[in-house]
Parts: structure tokens; sequence; C-alpha cells
């Protein structure tokens, strides 16, 4: 990236690869553009990769001096809540939008036979309003969708009861036509109608698994009779109801005025993310880091999180959405801890884009202070696993072996959280006869150690088996015959629900998912794994190698070992001309040779 300070370089490179919205902030913390992406770190990073044919974009590039995002779920949140920042905001270099047009909503009113029509303007008198849509049409595919299946009144009468049975209408030519079933002559009942709402109701939030079903039957019906232009129609119906199934999150008539926080702690610090709503509309999105001075609960910091961000953003919502409750209450402000609804998505919300941006941090820090990074990840396994000293020396074992056959054992070397791969060990089992994962176990942690203390040499602050229980008390057992049982911590990783288990503790520990710890004992596992795998399948082709060569008449076991050194397969010999190979073992096993591993090769 030309002529971009190295902190944006480092930002951009740790941006999430999700669809959203990007801030760009002059040197004076003022928001000069907002923009929507697919892929956040794609669109951002364009910006600073070519040069700007145009003046205008190249200025803007140069003011650029710190980049902000909010991750959606999708390309139309992205782009609903980019018309809703620009019009907050008025940045600079955005186009301004002077007509204040708004996005179409779809209306179910409150009078008695409701009617449903688009509309721009949301009036808070009882009515229902769904979207919102990216443009008009979308709203009246949708809406002639409804209209073909059930016959709703497009009038503007005023259907009271009362009027209705004092006989004050007639029906018009929407009735003749099919249109409408003629409410207003009673000749259908408002039963009937609220019926065939709550319906239209369901297909406009989505839930259409009956009607697509419909449509896509109609779709073959044509398909069938050769009736392809019929057919386009009902597809091109099915694809935008599809397409538009689900509800925007990040506007929402149903909600007014609202605070959204959401925290992701560590045992040294946490972030804490803020989204404020206005009529129904996410206006606010900020981030707070806070860094832990003692050993301060996620609730404790949420509560502290709260007050300075509503402080900040001068925030006078009653309402305030959180994952849990925190430990501190606000005159005037109640909490809801949501499980469903819109409510619940913008909890969602908040949290994807508080754990983004610790993904991002963490990405960044790597690249900026390896140092502080690896000491915060010590930190974190420490507690996690319940050590008195961070893990800065690990090592990790794995057996391999195919029905008994070739039994090998690998171990890997960790230090503070990466391969040490100089350091990775093979280990030939020698005591056990037969597939026994235990006894192997038991073995390897035997020899392993007992050389290190005769050998004087350091020893490792973790242990970490592959396998359960059993691998763990046969490790332990070891441990215990060269008195470094409670020395040095030990733990086994299983592989079904990746459950890990400390000695005498027959309950495993569940560490999140997303844990670094996880993470890293994970790769150790799967790093151990790897190496072992290899060496078994080098031992079992050395072995069928050496097989097939005793077979050979002339060729002896210096012959054969020169071979395997050089070659290593009969693949490779068959290769080599037989000169090149007489260079190797002579002119007369080079003969032999050429013709017999021809036949083994067969």
């Amino acid at each position: 990236m030309n002529n971009v300070q190295p902190e944006l370089t480092s930002l951009i490179r740790t941006l999430p690869e999700k669809p959203g919205v990007y801030q760009y902030f002059n040197k004076n913390g003022e928001i000069i553009y907002i923009g929507k992406a697919r892929n956040l770190k794609k669109r951002v990073s364009s910006y600073f990769v070519r040069q700007h044919v145009s003046a205008k974009t190249a200025l803007l590039v140069s003011k650029i001096a710190d980049i902000k995002t909010i991750s959606v779920a999708t390309e139309s949140d992205a782009l609903f809540l980019e018309n809703v920042l620009i019009k907050q905001y008025k940045p600079r270099y955005n186009i301004m939008l002077k007509d204040d047009k708004t996005y179409p909503w779809i209306c179910i009113d409150n009078e008695p036979f409701q009617r449903i029509f688009p509309t721009r303007n949301i009036v808070r008198n009882g009515s229902e309003y769904f979207g919102p849509y990216p443009s008009l049409r979308n709203v009246n595919v949708i809406l002639e969708l409804i209209r073909n299946i059930y016959p709703l009144r497009s009038c503007r009468l005023p259907l009271s009861p009362e009027k209705i049975n004092a006989g004050k209408y007639n029906v018009c030519l929407e009735y003749h036509i099919g249109n409408c079933a003629a409410p207003c002559e009673g000749k259908q009942s408002l039963d009937d109608y609220m019926a065939m709402i709550r319906n239209i109701r369901e297909i406009i939030k989505g839930n259409i698994k009956t009607v697509l079903k419909s449509l896509r039957d109609e779709m073959l019906q044509h398909a069938e009779t050769l009736d392809f232009e019929k057919a386009q129609v009902v597809k091109q119906k099915y694809d935008r109801l599809l397409q538009y199934q689900s509800k925007s999150v990040v506007v929402s008539p149903d909600i007014t005025d609202l605070d959204v926080f959401s925290i992701s702690a560590s045992p040294t610090d946490a972030f804490v993310n803020f989204i404020g709503i206005v009529n129904g509309a996410i206006v606010k999105s900020r981030m707070l880091a806070l860094k832990k001075r003692l050993d301060e609960t996620p609730e404790e910091l949420l509560s502290l999180a709260i007050v300075e961000l509503r402080q900040q953003q001068q925030s006078t919502a009653h309402e305030i959405i959180v994952p849990f409750l925190p430990d501190a209450e606000l005159d005037g402000v109640s909490y809801t801890v949501p499980q469903r609804g819109d409510k619940r998505k913008l909890l969602e919300l908040s949290d994807r884009n508080v754990r983004l941006h610790r993904i991002g941090q963490e990405k960044l820090q790597k690249i900026t202070d390896p140092e502080l990074h690896t000491t915060r990840l010590m930190s974190t396994m420490q507690t996690d696993l319940r050590m008195t000293v961070p893990p800065a020396y690990i090592e990790c074992f794995d057996n391999s072996n195919i029905q008994g056959a070739y039994p090998v054992a690998s171990m890997v070397v960790f230090r503070n959280g990466k391969p040490s791969k100089k350091e990775y060990r093979h280990f030939n089992i020698k005591t056990v006869e037969g597939p026994n994962d235990f006894a192997s176990m038991e073995e390897v942690i035997y020899r392993r150690y007992h050389r290190l203390l005769d050998e004087k040499q350091e020893l490792p602050q973790l242990i970490v088996v592959d396998g359960g229980k059993g691998q763990l008390s046969s490790a332990l057992n070891s441990l215990e015959k060269l008195d470094l049982k409670g020395k040095i911590t030990i733990i086994s990783i299983a592989k079904r629900l990746e459950e890990i288990y400390f000695p005498g503790d027959s309950l495993p520990l569940y560490i999140d998912k997303t844990s670094q710890t996880l993470k890293i004992i994970q790769q150790l596992r799967n790093e151990a794994h790897r190496f072992g795998i290899t060496h078994h399948r080098n031992r079992r082709s050395k072995h069928a190698f050496v097989s097939e060569m005793n077979a050979i008449p002339g060729i002896g076991e210096k012959t054969i070992e020169t071979l395997l050194k050089k070659y290593g397969s009969f693949a490779q010999i068959k290769k080599v001309t037989e000169e090149e190979l007489a260079t190797v073992v002579g002119k007369a096993k080079a003969r032999v040779l050429s013709k017999e591993v021809a036949t083994f090769v067969k």
C-alpha cells in the first residue's frame, strides 16, 4: 500500500471479511466519508492499493487518519445502515441525499378491515410496518403476489360494522373481476378477512414455505405445458420473494430509542461495543477498551462501560439491551436481556462487532507488538488451565499404529505459543506388544522425562496428551515414578467434543470454542498427530522396502542401506536408469535391480 501510514496499513490487514459499513476519520476525529461493502477488508483495501483517477478520491485518501467499521449480517443491512449514517453525520465527501428519500415499507393499517399498502412515512398510530426494502419495486412484487393469492380490498372506505350493516356501500368493479370479496356489503365476514391478514403477515415476515411451494408447483405446471413465458413470470416472483423474505435488523419500526451493549473480556482486558438506536434506526456505534486493574468481573466491567459510553454519546435512552445484567443499576433506566425478536438480533449484531474487533486487535497486536501479544496469550492460558506459571514451554504427545503394527509416538514442542520444530521428537515403541495406547503413552512419557532428568535439561511447564482419561492416567503413572507428579501441569484433550481432562477430576473442562487457549491446544494436538503419522508412514515404507529387497538375489544389507538412503522406494528406483544405478551399486547389481524392481513395481 503506497504512501499510507504504517498504522493504517496494519489496521486494514485486520479488518473482517464481512459485509458492513466503513467510516473514514480525519486527524481531528471527524467523519469525512461513510461507505458500504460486501467485504469490508477488500473494499477498504481498494482505496489504498492503486492510483486514483479521480482527484477527489485521491484527496479523500490523503486525509484519512483512522478507520472504523460496523459489521452486519447482509449486504442489504449494510445499504440501509449506510443511508441512516450518511443522513446522521453528513460527511463531507459523501453524496448528500438532498431529497431525504427514505426506503419504502409495507404498512398494514389499524382499520377494522385492514388495508395493506406501500409507504415511505411511518406514523405511530397502531399500524404495523414491515421492511425497509431497497426499492419500491421489491415492495410491489410482494404486494402483487399477495393480491394474486388473497382478495384484499383496495378502497379507502371506512368499513365500520355499523355502516356495513346499514347498507351504506355498494360493491365496485374490483368485486366483479374477482379482486375483492366485498366486505363492504357484508359478503365477507371480519373473521374471514382477519384470518387472511394473519396469513399475509406471515408471508411478509418471511414465513412463506407454503406459498413458495405453491409458486414452485405453478411454475413447473407452466413448464410442463411449454408455457415458458408464464413460467418465467412466476419464477421472477419466486426468486424475489426468496431474496427479501428476511427482515432487516438495522432499521425496525417496532423499536424506538434504546442502547445496546455487548462485551468480550479476557484475563487482562475487555472490549465493550455500544450501538445507539434512535427512532428504530442505528445511528451510532462505538467501541471501548478497558484494562483490568484487579480481577474485575464481566458484570463490573459492563457497568463501568455503560456509564462511560452513555456520557460520551450523551444518550438519554430509557432502555438498555445487554447480554447479562450488570452489577449496578441506573436511575430511570431499565435493562433487558432479550431471548428472541428484533432486540435479540440487535444484541447479536453488537456481539458480532465486539468479537470481530477483538480478533482484529489481536491480529494488530501480533503485527505491531509481538512480545506483548505473547505475554497476554500466556497469561490467558495460565488462567484458563488453572496453572501457577505461564506455559511458555509445552510438550504434546500422540501415539500412532495400525492394528498394532509399527507402533510409534510423536512429541512436538511449542515455545511461547509457537512451534519449535527443531525440538520435535519421534519414538519407536519398544516394550509394548500389540495395539495398547495406554501402555505406549506410559512408556514414551517415562523415557522422555527420565532422559531430561538424567541430562539435567529444562522441563516443560505444561504437558498435553492426545486422548481421554485413560491416556492421561498412564502418563501420570510415569510422572509419579519419576517423582514429577504435581511439579508439571499435565492435561489431555479428547477428540470427540474437545474436552480437557485434568488429573483427579472426573468431569472435563470445556473451554470456549473461540478461546486462544483451546486453539493453541488444538494446534498442538494436530501438529503431534501430523508429525506422528508422517513417521509411521516412513517406518511402514522402509519395512516394505527392506522386505522386498531381501528377496532379490545378490542384494545384501549394505546395498539395501545404500539404496534406502539414496532413493527410499521402488517407485523412485524405477525412474533411475541402469547407468545411474551402476554409479551407486556397481554394474552387476544395477543390472539385477533394473530387472527385478521393474517386476515388483508392476
